[in-house]
């Protein structure tokens, strides 16, 4: 069996930076300190920090004295109501994610109508559609899209910013932004920013192009991450034998060995080593 591990699987710099500066925070504490949110999507990750002292909270008024604030985010208020309550925060969200805001905020106050397109509900974009004001419309996919074209012109702005969570899929962002090019033509100042994060971009692309050089894929990342779903969405479009596994306990490995040419994918908050105990499992079976 041959095993091909994706050059760009594993933490990107941004998850890399969160975990590294909160274990330098729990060392520094000797102790118990709170996360607004989980730290990374990785349960295992999570897990060790948490062993660690770190505690997980679901908003601000959990915390004690001090706050760590996610790679994904959060919405402006938290800022705000942190600095009500006397409570510091460690700021580690991704820098990528930190520039969306400031795109966001800025083109927000020169009366631009803003569309996010991203997924409901994933942390990152309740964040970021909290710096985009009123006049701002979340578009999941295609079919959002008239609901976003009636938006905007029910706001009667005939200046528009188009940007992305980092994590999106970067072939649909590409159609979404030609059928609201083609909806709005000339009769609007469209501004596009590609926020999808080039790592992002890159790890997407390594996927469609081994998984159509491979027998199975394997992605390897936590269950509730969204960088790790685009993964396997695009793997599986080319290879029909892939699987979406957190840890070794979720290998099938009779399945697996049917195959003598298996492709490793790991998303943006999987560390190397649950990646490499994979390929040493494969190795011994």
């Amino acid at each position: 069996m041959e095993v091909i591990i994706g050059k760009t699987s594993g933490f990107c710099a941004g998850v890399l930076n969160a975990v590294t500066k909160t274990e330098k925070e729990l060392d520094k504490e000797n102790g118990k300190i709170y996360c607004l949110g989980e730290l990374v999507h990785n349960r295992q990750v999570v897990e060790k920090l948490e062993a660690k002292g770190l505690e997980t909270i679901e908003n601000i008024e959990q915390a004690q004295r001090k706050a760590i604030i996610r790679a994904h985010g959060v919405p402006k208020n938290v800022y705000e109501n942190a600095k009500k309550r006397g409570i510091e925060l460690v700021d580690l969200t991704c820098p990528k994610v930190l520039q969306i805001h400031n795109i966001a905020e800025e083109y927000a106050q020169k009366g631009y109508y803003i569309i996010l397109v991203g997924v409901e509900n994933h942390p990152e974009v309740i964040g970021t559609i909290s710096f985009c004001g009123e006049n701002s419309y979340l578009v999941r996919d295609k079919e959002d899209i008239s609901n976003a074209i009636k938006k905007v012109n029910e706001s009667q702005i005939n200046k528009l910013l188009i940007i992305a969570q980092t994590t999106y899929s970067l072939k649909k962002f590409e159609e979404i932004v030609e059928e609201l090019k083609k909806q709005f033509g000339d009769r609007f100042e469209i501004q596009i920013k590609n926020t999808i994060c080039s790592a992002t971009r890159l790890r997407q692309e390594e996927t469609d192009k081994l998984s159509r050089e491979v027998n199975a894929m394997i992605i390897v990342g936590g269950k509730n991450s969204s960088n790790t779903k685009k993964l396997y969405d695009i793997a599986k479009s080319n290879c029909e034998n892939t699987v979406t596994v957190e840890t070794i306990k979720d290998i099938d490995i009779k399945e697996l060995k049917k195959y003598n040419k298996i492709g490793i994918m790991a998303g943006a908050s999987t560390p190397n080593e649950s990646v490499m105990e994979i390929v040493e499992h494969l190795k011994e079976q």
